[in-house]
């Protein structure tokens, strides 16, 4: 029996690349899995690969009635929501004298507002169900101050803060809160570099090498599922030990 084995996930961005993998694990650790994207196509062949245990449905994130949709959509086909993974975000670096304000207003509204308007939709259908676990992608650019970072940089503290506050309201209804915090994870568009770099860019890494996306999935899993259910409010860096000085 897998760790999400009956579970209900819905996954955000999950047409490609890392939110694509992450349905991947869940549907191989039993769940049933919602992904969401703007990509169609894409969407609806990640989903028809994964089988009977998972379903497509194009969303904008930003977008009240999308959410809507999507949390009708997982009710509808599996008949209850456990988790969510707000995987998808934007990203883009940029000196902050160099930055536009329209620019930072759209970062927030897809990484921050997205975000938000996704925890809000699926505490009924949580409370409903009897819990549930919320996941939310920061980066380790929510922990510090990281040069040309600045609009991102900003997003992704905003979403460690929401996390915070919501794990607190949302305790009283077995509603667990908590982010994932990645450094460099090899083959994601925000770290696409040649492996004959690896050594000099690693070197003063405790774990001399970028991440795997697997990796990153394998931390999800766990706070998806009831091992982690004493876990909530919590910040999960997964770096190779880049932060830790």
């Amino acid at each position: 029996m897998g760790q999400l084995e009956g579970k209900s996930i819905i996954i955000t961005g999950g047409a490609q690349g890392m939110g694509a993998i992450h349905a991947r694990r869940c549907v191989e650790e039993g769940a049933r899995v919602v992904l969401t994207d703007l990509q169609v196509e894409a969407g609806e062949k990640a989903a028809a690969e994964l089988g009977d245990s998972a379903v497509f449905a194009q969303q904008d994130i930003t977008v009240e009635q999308d959410w809507d949709r999507v949390v009708s959509t997982a009710l509808d086909r599996f008949g209850r929501v456990d988790g969510l993974v707000n995987n998808a975000a934007i990203w883009w670096t940029e000196p902050i004298m160099s930055e536009g304000a329209d620019r930072l207003r759209k970062m927030l509204e897809v990484n921050v507002i997205g975000t938000f308007h996704g925890m809000q939709k699926v505490v009924p259908a949580m409370r409903e169900s009897g819990g549930g676990s919320i996941v939310n992608l920061s980066s380790i650019a929510g922990t510090r101050g990281i040069p040309e970072h600045g609009s991102y940089g900003a997003s992704k503290w905003a979403v460690r803060g929401l996390s915070k506050v919501a794990a607190a309201e949302f305790g009283q209804w077995n509603i667990r809160v908590n982010t994932i915090h990645p450094g460099a994870i090899e083959g994601t568009g925000m770290f696409l570099i040649p492996e004959a770099e690896f050594e000099e860019l690693f070197a003063e890494q405790p774990l001399r090498r970028p991440g795997r996306r697997e990796e990153v999935s394998g931390l999800l899993i766990f706070l998806l599922s009831d091992q982690s259910s004493y876990v909530t409010g919590h910040e999960h860096v997964i770096d190779g030990g880049r932060t830790v000085w």
